[in-house]
């Protein structure tokens, strides 16, 4: 099972990567954070939550396809907060 590991573990740095730069581009603008970034990190902790729920669930049709799709999701969510962090910036 070290797949499941693997994600658990990649969820955790990936969404933690994108607090951490929130809290950098706060950080280079002189800013506390700010409303905004606040809500990203709401955001990637509530992201969070759901995908390690997902990727604990045991009673699923096909366990390959529905990590694979907990996989996707987490590719589209992070790119959705990737953007927001970039946009705080400017």
């Amino acid at each position: 099972m070290a797949s499941i590991r693997d994600l658990k573990k990649n969820i955790n740095d990936v969404l933690g990567d994108i607090i951490d730069a929130v809290y950098i581009v706060e950080a280079t603008n002189g800013n506390k954070v700010s409303k905004e970034g606040e809500k990203i990190i709401d955001d990637a902790i509530v992201t969070f939550d759901d995908l390690i729920s997902k990727v604990n669930q045991k009673k699923v049709e096909n366990r390959k396809a529905h990590l694979k799709k907990v996989r996707d999701d987490l590719e589209k969510k992070a790119t959705a907060l990737v953007k927001k962090v970039n946009a705080l910036g400017e």
